[in-house]
């Protein structure tokens, strides 16, 4: 099971993680950095990479708009990584049946803890108006100790009291009557990035650059394909040479496509500031329902 320093580890990093998301914004308390973290305190960093890369795309079009809760991704990250880790779970299972429901359970916290800082708040002002400028500080402290609660206290508590529930139910989806279950959720563990991506499609200017989307998608196929085709080539004639060069050739590298899609939009921004069109500093939704800016 989990051991004592282990669940230490985790419990600090999950106070503060929300306060990196509220405050630093350093990526620190996004899911895949929740999901390394997490895997490298338990010894298991491609498990901990791969619940924490699927619940990011999962939330990937997911924001929060004014003062909106979001389901907390990177809490449901934490716990379905250590317990994935801990009782032998698949990953894809724990992503559906652990990270998933204990994300949007975690909306809850998320409200008491923006009722909580409303409270510091209203005392922050009345110290301003009695200019207790020490009396500020330590509200402000104090606020920022109730949204590190609002994660920290749950995980610790699954961590510590829910081993025994988290065992059986994994040896009940993985040998028992619930396997049947777990199939079904294993599989929309694989459905659930898709529809972060659907999410995020349906909430960006798609319409408009439908062009930059389908030469994006097409040149992704192509240079995959080839490259794979490169690759098991290369491979393959390396093995029949008796001199071997002992190399392996990769695939085309994801940062190439990223860099092919950051130069995308920065040819469309080029174009919006020299037709005078600059990017506005706050949300603007078209009439089609599409957000045109983002949430900041």
């Amino acid at each position: 099971m989990i051991e004592w320093w282990q669940i230490l580890l985790i419990t600090l990093y999950a106070f503060y993680q929300i306060l990196d998301e509220i405050t630093i914004v350093s990526s620190a308390g996004s899911p895949v950095f929740a999901g390394f973290i997490t895997g490298l305190i338990m010894g298991d960093l491609t498990t901990g990479l791969l619940i924490g890369g699927s619940m990011q795309l999962t939330v990937l079009g997911v924001g929060t708009f004014g003062g909106a809760s979001r389901i907390d991704a990177n809490s449901g990250t934490v716990i379905a990584t250590a317990f994935s880790v801990a009782v032998g779970m698949d990953p894809q299972l724990a992503l559906t049946s652990l990270a998933v429901p204990i994300a949007a359970l975690m909306v809850y916290t998320d409200i008491l803890a923006r009722m909580s800082n409303v409270f510091f708040a209203h005392r922050i002002d009345q110290n301003i108006q009695n200019h207790a400028y020490r009396a500020i500080t330590v509200n402000y402290l104090l606020g920022a100790v109730a949204w590190g609660l609002s994660r920290a206290l749950p995980i610790f508590l699954a961590l510590v009291f829910g081993g025994p529930f988290v065992q059986s139910l994994a040896d009940a989806m993985q040998t028992g009557f619930l396997k049947v279950i777990a199939d079904g959720l294993t599989l929309a563990g694989g459905v659930l990035p898709a529809l972060g991506f659907a999410i995020l499609l349906r909430y960006l200017p798609t319409k408009r650059h439908i062009a930059y989307l389908i030469l994006s998608f097409s040149l992704t196929a192509i240079f995959i394909t080839l490259f794979g085709n490169v690759a098991a080539i290369g491979n393959a004639l390396d093995g029949l040479l008796p001199n071997s060069l002992g190399r392996a050739y990769n695939g085309v590298p994801m940062l190439a496509m990223a860099a092919i899609g950051v130069a995308f939009a920065y040819m469309v921004y080029q174009r919006s500031v020299e037709g005078g069109n600059a990017p506005a500093t706050s949300t603007t939704q078209s009439a089609k329902g599409e957000i045109e800016d983002d949430e900041l």
